[in-house]
């Protein structure tokens, strides 16, 4: 192989004399025969290659995101940026801000959420808080949970009360009181009883115990940490529940009737009592309501209790409950909202029919509004007087356009604004009737209404797995709502209305087949109506009109005889 080297000739020129001794390097390419122009293309090139080599190592260590890509456009993009796009987790995590994720230390730490997805999920479905929780509702909430898990089902105080249960011998030093709460009645009713129960346990110190029904697990999730609310299915008394009514030998009202609980020993009290607060409840089983009742059913371990009804509001008319109430809620009107918010979470197979219907059809709209319908009548609907009432009531009160009958197409101009209308019934006449009007004309204003319904039973089945679980979904859709119509007298409008926080419009109750006038008119709060509430002066002993008592608790807009919490300052 030869060996490359510079010519040594005596005769070759050296650098030109106008050089300095700092060009050695360009001084020995000519020593070497190098074009002077060659060697500074390679030179140039070089440096463009390390350009190139630096600028990849910066971008790959920090990859751009699209909107790096679209700058030069100057235009915006209804697009997520790359990175956010390709880490669905991490942006979910950045959204829930730490002081809303557990609705203002409503919601208890130590849930897993894979458990039940709509206790982190529904976060970012709903606006804020109306108002938020009282420090005192916060504390009291932890410590019932403490209390829960010490007396909860299979703990070994659960086990030693239980033993007391079964041998029928009372026993006045038990560390853990009960109420168990029979599934009874339709999914609306059961929802606010459950959440009646739930106050009354807070109150009284007692840990609620609650019956599974036919369906109960798979509806809620778990609302306590580490031990479960579920009555255990080994219960001894669970057999009797189906039988137990206002003439059963254990009901309290029974008992005071036939005066088998005056002259008892507290010794000899029984260690489980009965209470009856059906809506044909009957004087004796109301006394429940009374402060020297209340003082007799401290005494007793266990009480079961079968209820229809929101029976919160006369809870508010008992002495010794009054400063706590006042306590855990400043704000009366509050209470199921709360109550609900923190109880009822749909399981994971609820929550998937809740999230796919809302992503699908309702998320994107600008405005959104929910009409609950439930007719008492009998017959197949839908019946002509009220959908009148319906298109009477969202045209006088503005929530829903006219219609122009006289222009083929209204093109206002700028943006359409779009209205989804979310509409819940047995029939799906109302919606096919709402639906298509809105399709065949403009509206005067130009706006875009949708209408959706996810389900049309054509008959109540309460009993039913399948039809329960539809009717969860959709009165948690509901909630979801920005406004809200709900019809008189139903509970599944309750339910809506309390979780999403919002004064509904009530359609009043026709009557002959006539739509009423006026159609309907809005809440005085977002409370549920206590349809059979108790009209008696305990200390009286006489009858009284218990909605004019105090401030705070008045007769309903929808049952003239019912009662509801509202705020001080409510219009009558």
């Amino acid at each position: 192989m030869k060996r490359l080297k510079c010519s040594s000739s005596k005769n070759q020129r050296v650098p030109p004399p106008d050089f300095t001794e700092t060009t050695v390097s360009r001084g020995l390419e000519w020593e070497c025969g190098l074009n002077p122009m060659k060697f500074m293309g390679i030179f140039v090139v070089c440096l463009m290659g390390l350009s190139v080599l630096f600028s990849l190592s910066v971008i790959l260590k920090n990859p751009p995101s699209d909107s790096f890509w679209t700058v030069a456009e100057a235009r915006p993009l209804d697009v997520l940026p790359q990175e956010a796009t390709n880490q669905e987790d991490d942006l979910s995590q950045a959204v829930e801000v730490p002081e809303d994720k557990l609705l203002g230390g409503l919601l208890p730490t130590g849930f897993d959420r894979e458990s039940c997805l709509s206790r982190f999920e529904s976060l970012s479905y709903r606006r804020e808080l109306p108002q938020k929780p009282s420090p005192y509702l916060i504390s009291r909430l932890r410590r019932y949970e403490a209390l829960h898990k010490r007396c909860g089902p299979y703990t070994e105080l659960y086990n030693k009360t239980l033993t007391h249960l079964k041998s029928g011998q009372y026993t006045s030093s038990s560390d853990c009181n009960y109420i168990v709460w029979i599934s009874f009645s339709g999914l609306g009713n059961r929802i606010l009883t459950l959440a009646s129960a739930f106050l009354y346990a807070l109150l009284t110190d007692r840990v609620l115990l609650v019956d599974r029904g036919v369906d109960m697990p798979d509806l809620f999730c778990e609302p306590f940490p580490e031990v479960s609310w579920l009555l255990p299915l080994d219960f001894p008394v669970t057999h009797q529940f189906n039988s137990f009514n206002q003439k059963s030998a254990e009901s309290y009202g029974n008992m005071l009737k036939k005066n088998l609980l005056g002259n008892l020993s507290q010794s000899a009290l029984p260690p489980y009592v009965y209470l009856h607060l059906i809506h044909n409840y009957d004087d004796h089983d109301k006394l429940f309501f009374c402060d020297q009742d209340q003082t007799l059913l401290q005494n007793i371990p266990w009480l079961i209790m079968k209820t229809d009804n929101y029976f919160v509001p006369s809870l508010f008319l008992i002495p010794s409950f009054e400063q706590e109430l006042s306590d855990l809620f400043p704000a009366k009107a509050t209470v199921f909202h709360f109550l609900g918010r923190y109880l009822f979470h749909p399981t994971n197979s609820i929550w998937g029919l809740i999230s796919r219907y809302y992503q699908a059809y309702l998320a994107r709209a600008d405005e959104k509004l929910g009409i609950q319908i439930r007719v008492f009548d009998t017959g197949t609907g839908p019946f002509q007087h009220v959908l009148e009432q319906i298109l009477t009531c969202t045209t006088k009160e503005n929530l829903l356009p006219e219609i122009n009958r006289k222009e083929p197409i209204v093109t206002p101009s700028g943006k359409h604004k779009t209205k989804a209308v979310l509409l819940t019934s047995l029939s799906s006449g109302y919606s096919e009737e709402i639906r298509n009007m809105y399709w065949e004309y403009p509206t005067v204003t130009g706006e875009v209404i949708s209408v959706y319904q996810p389900s049309h039973e054509e008959y109540q089945q309460t009993e039913k797995q399948t039809h329960n679980r539809k009717a969860w979904a959709e009165m948690y859709l509901l909630s979801l709502m920005d406004k809200l119509i709900t019809s008189s007298w139903s509970t599944f409008g309750y339910v809506a209305q309390g979780l999403a926080g919002l004064k509904p419009w009530i359609l009043y109750k026709p009557e002959n087949r006539t739509a009423p006038d006026p159609p309907c008119r809005q809440a005085m709060s977002m409370e549920p109506c206590f349809h059979a509430p108790p009209f008696y002066d305990c200390k009286k002993r006489a009858g009284v009109d218990t909605g004019l008592l105090v401030p705070h608790v008045r007769h309903c807009e929808d049952m003239s005889w019912g009662l509801k919490l509202v705020e001080r300052d409510s219009e009558l």
